[in-house]
């Protein structure tokens, strides 16, 4: 493993030409980002009380930037791992378009900048949170889960989770029990999410060095596990209805994805294959798209009715 990972590390090639601001931009994940900009907004939009336009949007735009640096400071430091994965190799860093230092420069100043920039547009509360949010996915996910241990997704989840927290912060300057109900819709949506992808991608991981789940405890382990956390996630979409966030109008669209998201989750335990992981990675990212989504249509059905 380590003569693989030795091996990947010789084959970066040195960028001959400067990176442009395209290739930066893939440093920060852009489909990663696009999703703390819906889930930031969604927090930000449902928080009681308001903010001035360009604030708010000062305040997503940050909140966006700060999830970007963590996705560049990631890239810098799994480059080796990274040439070694398919789904990877043509990353930035990698395929010797960035160098190393590059990315890790402009992780950093942009870290700040964000954390800075939302600080001054919204609170101290969220500045403090995106600096933490940022800090547990570049470093505590990043540098010390994702290769130590089976449960790097599960733990790191919480990074992903955050951005509603901050959103409805920089609105309300605290947080109660309402956005950390978006927090868990997203922490216990994140393992099942990410293993369906790890089942069709295990070669990758286990070539790669990296403990996730079907590579240490195997396929039929992590199949049950997702049927678990399918069983605890349909429920704890229905949690903004019973904390009357939402009418019974979100409450119904949840209730039919969560038993649609159990379905396919418990059809890949009884009938494994790439198909099935696949289709319900799929619909995962379709499962969170449309409960977002349902929150905020069905706050402005209660504001137009």
């Amino acid at each position: 493993m380590t003569q693989q990972i030795i091996q990947a590390e010789t084959q970066l090639t040195v960028a001959e030409k400067p990176a442009t601001v395209g290739e930066f931009f893939q440093l920060m994940k852009p489909r990663v980002m696009s999703l703390v900009i819906f889930t930031g907004f969604a927090g930000m939009f449902l928080a009681p009380g308001s903010m001035h336009p360009l604030l708010a949007a000062i305040a997503l735009f940050a909140i966006a930037a700060g999830a970007g640096a963590s996705g560049a400071i990631n890239q810098w430091y799994d480059r080796d791992i990274d040439a070694l994965m398919s789904r990877t190799r043509s990353r930035p860093i990698p395929a010797g378009r960035v160098e190393p230092a590059e990315a890790l420069g402009f992780g950093i100043v942009i870290s700040f900048l964000s954390v800075l920039l939302l600080t001054i547009a919204s609170n101290l509360l969220a500045g403090g949170l995106l600096a933490f949010t940022i800090f547990f996915y570049a470093v505590i996910y990043t540098v010390w889960l994702k290769r130590s241990t089976a449960q790097n997704i599960v733990i790191g989840g919480a990074a992903g989770a955050l951005p509603p927290m901050v959103g409805w912060a920089a609105v309300t300057g605290s947080i109660s029990i309402e956005p950390i109900a978006l927090f868990a819709l997203i922490f216990v949506w994140t393992p099942p999410h990410f293993w369906a992808l790890a089942l069709v991608k295990n070669d990758d991981y286990r070539d790669a060095g990296v403990p996730m789940l079907p590579v240490v405890a195997g396929k039929a382990e992590t199949r049950k596990q997702i049927l678990i956390y399918a069983l605890i996630l349909a429920p704890t979409g229905l949690t903004p209805y019973m904390l009357a966030m939402a009418s019974v109008g979100y409450g119904a669209v949840a209730a039919l994805l969560g038993v649609y998201f159990v379905h396919l989750s418990f059809k890949l335990y009884r009938q494994p294959s790439d198909k099935a992981a696949w289709k319900l990675f799929k619909f995962s990212i379709f499962y969170l798209f449309i409960l977002f989504a349902a929150l905020i249509i069905d706050r402005v059905a209660i504001g137009l009715f």
